[in-house]
């Protein structure tokens, strides 16, 4: 894996070992970014379920003012702590070491916080996860999303996610091979 655009362009990445991670491609990533593109230098990001921490560095290196980094799998954490060693990222990140759940639960509880940008992408086995955190998002923990807040999804192309969660709807679908990204932002005239 490397780093596609920004500061840190070029830059190599470690993965965790195994199949429980499954990191995204450079293809799908850049796909992402090339969405995000206008909304990212300046974003305070959340990057849930972010194993090897690809998708958080990325928004470092092209511009995001913050990333708040989420996973719970030890080997993924200490990879991600790596990465960021490596490439000397330590001012405006945060690690959260816990499950993503209960992070967004105790989060909107605590000091206000609010995100431009979330992305989240479970292990693929998981399909619960995209349901709860999604519904999570777009319901009682609605308050981290910032104004014009955009939730992107990674997911597996043949499984589908729903059009709506909460106060979430669904504003655009791309598929590249077995991958899909679904976005998100809160639905015109719902409240947080």
């Amino acid at each position: 894996m490397r780093i596609i655009a920004g500061e840190f362009r070029s830059r190599s990445l470690e993965a965790p070992q195994g199949s429980a991670t499954r990191p995204t491609s450079d293809k799908l990533r850049e796909t992402l970014f090339n969405v995000l593109a206008p909304r990212i230098r300046g974003a305070a990001f959340l990057d849930l379920y972010s194993g090897s921490g690809a998708i958080g560095i990325e928004a470092v290196s092209r511009g995001a003012a913050s990333v708040v980094f989420v996973e719970q799998a030890p080997p993924a954490l200490a990879v991600l702590r790596e990465n960021l060693a490596r490439l000397g990222i330590r001012e405006n990140i945060r690690i959260q070491a816990g499950g993503v759940s209960a992070f967004l639960r105790r989060v909107r509880l605590g000091k206000p916080l609010a995100f431009d940008l979330i992305f989240l992408d479970p292990p693929w086995d998981a399909a619960e996860e995209y349901a709860a955190t999604l519904r999570l998002l777009g319901g009682t923990s609605s308050s981290l999303l910032a104004a014009e807040a955009l939730v992107a999804a990674e997911h597996r192309r043949k499984q589908p996610l729903e059009d709506a969660y909460g106060n979430l709807r669904r504003t655009r679908l791309l598929e590249q091979g077995d991958a899909a990204l679904s976005f998100y932002a809160v639905e015109s005239g719902a409240e947080k």
